[in-house]
């Protein structure tokens, strides 16, 4: 795993999220079409968030 920190004029730091899905059932829900768009809103928010996305699958 890569380690990116960010630092402002007198902080340095590293956050890091992990999202799991779990869907009721255990139902694929992430499937097609709804995969490749939740991917591209996930990156389009980190974008406008100014935020590094290191790993979506």
């Amino acid at each position: 795993m890569q380690v990116i920190f960010k630092s402002n004029r007198n902080v340095v730091y590293s956050n890091k999220y992990h999202v799991v899905w779990c869907p009721k059932y255990r139902r694929k829900v992430l499937v097609d079409d709804v995969e490749i768009r939740l991917k591209e809103i996930i990156k389009d928010v980190c974008n406008d968030l100014q935020a590094d996305l290191i790993e979506i699958d």
